[in-house]
């Protein structure tokens, strides 16, 4: 009985174990999951179908320089590549996973969905090229091109359907063909190499309908190819090796046959032949009766490079899906029980039968020119975000960014980015603009909906490094008037009680300054660690919350008074310290002395002062703009109010307001000489405000309540009494304050200079 248990026992772990063989998917090695994908994909329908139709417009010269501008973006984004591949553990999603664990989930979900696209697009567009081979040898069958199309197609989706290790195990019969094919009719080309059909070939011969810039669009596919092999990433045994290694030499070898293509071609063929027939040149040029191996050739190259496009999109998508960034594409995360994404392929088929359908199906070529040049297009803008994140990394001294990959530098990366994008809008500003829309839609469509990336990127390293430098380029520099910013630091407490203070502090900054709110919490550190961490977590909910610019702080100490005198003295960024300290009113008589002991110091630390006496926040009245009085008594604190006051005006919040500058003297003989002071200064400080003039002889607080009593907000000059007065001080300015309108009480240190 044991015995049968036993046996049973183990037939089951053979069964589990056979099944898990079954369903773990085969994993693949340089030369044949990234250099065979790869050089299959780049040596596609351009090297026999349009390469010498290029030669035949540009001349030798013109192609060289489209090859070697080709060649500059595509070596250093395979650069790029590599030594992002050589810096993180990389798993499946090619460049998209690189991307994203690089430049973050937002352009990491952004350049998948867009190599998605481009890859998918060039599914289609490597069908087409087929057909069309297909018929320009066969011309009987040109009826029947969309039918050749749909059919090839269909097939080479079954094919990747039923699994990568068939669909790699067909491109090694493909890659032999092509590489017969390639011999051929170089060798054809030397033996009938003419130095006068060269020479005649040197010199472009554009027209209004192929100028540099669209032969480019249309040559360039040529050199799209070699992320078929990064794609792979999930299906390698060593990527990190595999990946710069694989892809670096397929560049590497695709460029020189290219080199010997325009060259030698240049030298066999007639410039007319280049022209009208690219294709039927290569195959007259081949020695020996060949002729035939160019025509498998070209259906080789065809078709390998659908493959490699179909194997490569479906991993793209399926690699976003799986990190869950997004909803639409979870559903494409699921693998099939041979670990393949199944779901995503079916997508990629039913959008490259949808181009393949619509395209112009006659086989003239302009279906053809087409999508080369809406595959060109994305790559190009891909390619440029694949160097930018290579640069960022490298930009950025972010420690972690140590490539095992030592041939790169951000030089070349910057320049791969900057040679993508450029060359974007010289081959065609509007569709270089519409892509920039497309892709700038696509990035605000992520981020609005974006889930909880677990992974860490870049960016952040980036960000610290331009802080850092600008901070010490900023420490060096010398302060002046014009070039003050508020740097607020409030006295928020728990601030969902103090809702008036926090909103106008945050109107203050207005996007031109800091604002920093910090809590003081009573207790000794030690045993309210967790408590200190509560309050912070409150404080940043409330700064999310209510959409505040600000960041957040949390202080213990065992006095509140020494406290904030310590934290005065040590919060600053650097040479970035606050200029602006915002108190709330307080009316209780224990905290008068304290209170203005604390104004005391934080003028004696130059900062300014911001009283503020709570009237609540201003409503918003239909037909009624919201109206700023300020009330002046003089420069020192009047230059402030008014900066302070404008910064206020610019606010989204207080969109149409009206700033009214107001003084009220007591004799009428220099009421115009004030009106034309005030004037001047307003116009000469650039700042759009009303002045009014009000001679009365009524007691100021009179006047306040009879003049501003209705104003959106109020601005009060005011110097920091002595000890002795304080207790008068805050009394007097509760009366004068009382049913008031929220009112700002300022007090400036002159820093802030209106007329600067």
């Amino acid at each position: 009985m044991k015995s049968l248990l036993k046996d049973r026992i183990s037939s089951k772990k053979v069964g589990i174990k056979q099944e898990q063989e079954e369903t773990t998917p085969p994993k693949f090695s340089t030369f044949t999951g990234v250099f065979t994908p790869s050089i299959l994909s780049i040596l596609g329908v351009i090297l026999f179908m349009r390469a010498n139709f290029v030669l035949g417009y540009s001349g030798l010269w013109g192609a060289l320089i489209i090859l070697g501008l080709a060649k500059t973006i595509t070596i250093t984004t395979g650069l790029s590549i590599s030594a992002i591949a050589t810096n993180i553990d990389v798993k499946g999603g090619g460049a998209y996973y690189l991307i994203s664990r690089t430049l973050g989930p937002e352009f990491g979900a952004t350049i998948g969905l867009t190599l998605f696209l481009a890859q998918t697009l060039a599914i289609p567009f490597y069908v087409i090229g087929f057909s069309e081979s297909l018929i320009r040898i066969f011309p009987v069958l040109q009826p029947y091109f969309l039918h050749i199309s749909i059919i090839t197609l269909v097939a080479l989706f079954i094919l990747t359907f039923k699994g990568t290790d068939w669909a790699i195990k067909a491109q090694y019969v493909i890659m032999t063909l092509l590489g017969l094919s390639i011999f051929v009719f170089l060798l054809g080309a030397l033996l009938k190499f003419n130095p006068e059909i060269l020479q005649s070939n040197k010199a472009p011969r554009y027209d209004q309908t192929y100028s540099f810039w669209t032969l480019f669009a249309i040559y360039f596919p040529a050199a799209t190819g070699f992320l078929a092999g990064v794609n792979m990433s999930g299906d390698l045994k060593n990527p990190s090796r595999s990946i710069p290694i694989g892809t670096m030499s397929s560049i590497i070898v695709a460029g020189l046959i290219y080199i010997a293509q325009f060259v030698l071609c240049a030298g066999a063929i007639e410039r007319e032949q280049l022209i009208n027939t690219p294709f039927h040149s290569l195959i007259a040029v081949s020695p020996f009766y060949t002729g035939f191996l160019v025509v498998i050739g070209v259906f080789s190259a065809t078709l390998s490079s659908a493959i490699g496009s179909f194997l490569g999109a479906p991993r793209v998508l399926q690699s976003l899906g799986k990190d869950r960034l997004l909803k639409p594409a979870n559903f494409f995360s699921k693998l099939s029980k041979s670990g393949e994404p199944r779901r995503a392929l079916v997508l990629s088929f039913i959008i490259s039968l949808v181009i393949v359908i619509s395209a112009d199906n006659n086989g003239s070529g302009v279906a053809l020119n087409t999508v080369a040049s809406m595959v060109t297009m994305l790559f190009l803008w891909a390619y440029g975000i694949i160097n930018l994140a290579a640069f960022v990394e490298t930009f950025s001294r972010n420690p972690s960014f140590r490539p095992r990959f030592k041939y790169f530098h951000w030089l070349p990366a910057l320049t791969g980015a900057i040679a993508s994008l450029a060359v974007s809008f010289l081959i065609d500003a509007l569709a270089a603009f519409i892509a920039v829309i497309f892709i700038g839609l696509l990035f605000t469509y992520v981020r609005k909906n974006i889930m909880e990336a677990s992974f860490g990127d870049a960016r952040r390293g980036f960000y610290y490094t331009q802080v850092r430098n600008n901070l010490l380029t900023l420490s060096s520099l010398p302060l002046h008037p014009k070039n003050w910013r508020p740097t607020i630091v409030v006295l928020s407490g728990n601030p969902s009680r103090r809702l008036t203070l926090v909103k106008c502090a945050d109107w203050l900054g207005s996007g031109r300054g800091i604002v920093i709110l910090v809590n003081l919490i009573l207790g000794d550190l030690n045993k309210v660690a967790i408590a200190r961490k509560d309050h912070l977590d409150t404080l940043n909910q409330f700064i999310q919350l209510h959409r505040i610019k600000a960041f957040a702080e949390v202080l213990v100490t065992n006095d509140f008074d020494n406290g904030l005198i310590h934290f005065f003295q040590s919060i600053s960024i650097g040479p970035i310290k606050p200029n602006l300290a915002i108190f709330g009113w307080s009316s209780a008589p224990q905290r008068v002395k304290p209170f203005f002991d604390s104004i005391r110091i934080a003028k004696q630390l130059h900062m300014s002062t911001v009283l503020i006496r709570d009237g609540g926040l201003p409503e918003k009245t239909a037909g009624r703009k919201p109206r700023i009085d300020i009330w002046w008594r003089g420069r020192r604190n009047g230059s402030l109010m008014v900066i302070l006051a404008y910064l206020l005006s610019i606010n989204p919040e207080w969109s149409g307001s009206q700033i009214r500058i107001l003084r009220a003297i007591r004799s009428n003989s220099n009421a115009d000489e004030t009106r034309f002071e005030l004037e001047s200064l307003i116009e000469n400080a650039r700042i759009k405000a009303f002045v009014k003039i009000i001679v009365s002889q009524q007691n100021f607080s009179s006047i306040l309540k009879e003049y501003s009593s209705d104003a959106s907000i109020i601005f009060l000059g005011f110097d920091i009494p002595e000890p002795s007065e304080s207790f008068s001080f805050q009394s007097s300015f509760d009366e004068m304050l009382k049913d008031m309108p929220t009112t700002m009480l300022i007090s400036s240190t002159g820093d802030a200079d209106l007329l600067s």
